[in-house]
């Protein structure tokens, strides 16, 4: 992001923060970063936390910020759009962040012609460890889409998609994604403790090794099957685990989940859409 844009954030929840302690610490000035809400306290909280310039009022915001980065629920995001209507410079970039909600949808609210990115983070972007993905639409221009892509970038890594339907398939893999392995980490620790293992002992087994495997899958030149395949001596331990989750059809549950989780995604951004 260049170092004179300014970049104001609608909505001061755990993802702002997340994006706004992202920028601050690869060097954006927090002189360049306004903030809005509805809750006061948070507010007070955040302008305690990161020294912004609040605001109450979201049309006051966005008339003195090049970007935009509408950081709501969903469910608000159209009263928010109407709102900031208004308001907005020609040239506003608008980077949405709001789950479900289309581009197209977001530039009727907000009148037609508007230069927006909309977004897929995930929450390990709390952790800066998230991984986010990106639509443009029409509008947006090469330098915008690099803003776009150093605001994200701060809490992690980016990825481009070239329709935005795709969008629908990175909700169901990276954005629901970390509840898959909570949920792994959770069964594998409870299986240790029905093997004997005290509860404190079978979570720290548990999570560490789900940590451990995560870093060598990032950090390998090998692909997630053939790691896997290097782990997995014949006849041994880990063949016959392995070979269990594929009898009771491991990776089609895994599809069949994802599918339902793509599914619900679109299902959510057609019924919100559809509001006026």
């Amino acid at each position: 992001m260049q170092n004179s844009s300014t970049i104001g954030f609608i909505g001061a929840g755990n993802m702002a923060y997340a994006i706004i302690s992202g920028l601050i610490n690869n060097g954006t000035s927090a002189n360049n970063i306004k903030i809005s809400d509805t809750n006061e306290e948070l507010l007070s909280q955040r302008k305690s936390e990161f020294n912004l310039e609040v605001f109450t009022d979201n049309s006051e915001l966005v008339e003195k910020c090049d970007i935009v980065v509408l950081a709501v629920k969903p469910q608000v995001l159209l009263a928010v759009c109407k709102d900031i209507k208004d308001s907005l410079n020609d040239n506003t970039l608008i980077v949405s962040i709001a789950a479900g909600i289309r581009s197209h949808d977001i530039d009727r609210w907000l009148g037609l012609g508007r230069h927006i990115v909309r977004t897929m983070p995930n929450t390990p972007a709390l952790l800066n460890q998230g991984i986010t993905g990106l639509f443009a639409n029409e509008h947006v221009s090469d330098e915008q889409k690099s803003t776009a892509k150093s605001v994200l970038d701060s809490v992690g890594s980016c990825l481009w998609v070239d329709k935005e339907e795709m969008l629908d398939a990175v909700t169901a893999l990276s954005g629901s994604g970390p509840a898959y392995f909570f949920l792994m980490i959770e069964s594998m620790a409870k299986a240790g403790v029905a093997l004997g293992l005290d509860e404190n002992s079978a979570q720290k087994l548990s999570i560490q090794t789900a940590l451990g495997a995560s870093m060598m899958a990032k950090n390998s030149e090998d692909s997630p099957h053939e790691l896997r395949a290097k782990v997995t001596s014949p006849n041994g331990t880990t063949q016959a685990a392995i070979e269990y989750f594929q009898d009771h059809d491991f990776e089609i549950t895994i599809t069949h989940a994802m599918r339902a989780a793509f599914d619900k995604s679109h299902e959510i951004a057609t019924e919100l859409g559809e509001a006026e």
